[in-house]
C-alpha cells in the first residue's frame, strides 16, 4: 500500500478518535451513542492499519482491543434497543 495513503488512513484513524473523545468530554454525546461507538471502531480500525504497516505490534493489538470493544459495545447497545421496542 502506498506510505501517502497509510499516513492518510492515520490521521484519519487519529481524527476519529480524537473527535469521539472530545464530542464525549465535551457532553455533546453519549458514552452508550453509536456515533461514539462507530468513531472509535473505525478510528482503531485505521490506527490497527498503520500500526501493522510499521510492525508496531503494541501499538497495533492496542488499537484492534479499543475497536472491538467499540464493536462489542455497539452490539450490545443494539441488541437492548431492539428489546426495548418489542
Amino acid at each position: 500500500m502506498p506510505k501517502v495513503l497509510l499516513l492518510i488512513i492515520g490521521w484519519i484513524g487519529v481524527v476519529l478518535c480524537t473527535l469521539g473523545y472530545f464530542l464525549l468530554s465535551m457532553k455533546v454525546i453519549r458514552a452508550e451513542s453509536w456515533i461514539f461507538q462507530l468513531l472509535n471502531i473505525m478510528g482503531g480500525l485505521c490506527l490497527t492499519v498503520t500500526a501493522l504497516d510499521t510492525s508496531d505490534l503494541p501499538n497495533a493489538a492496542a488499537n484492534l482491543l479499543w475497536m472491538f470493544i467499540g464493536v462489542f459495545a455497539l452490539g450490545k447497545h443494539l441488541r437492548s434497543s431492539r428489546t426495548n421496542k418489542s
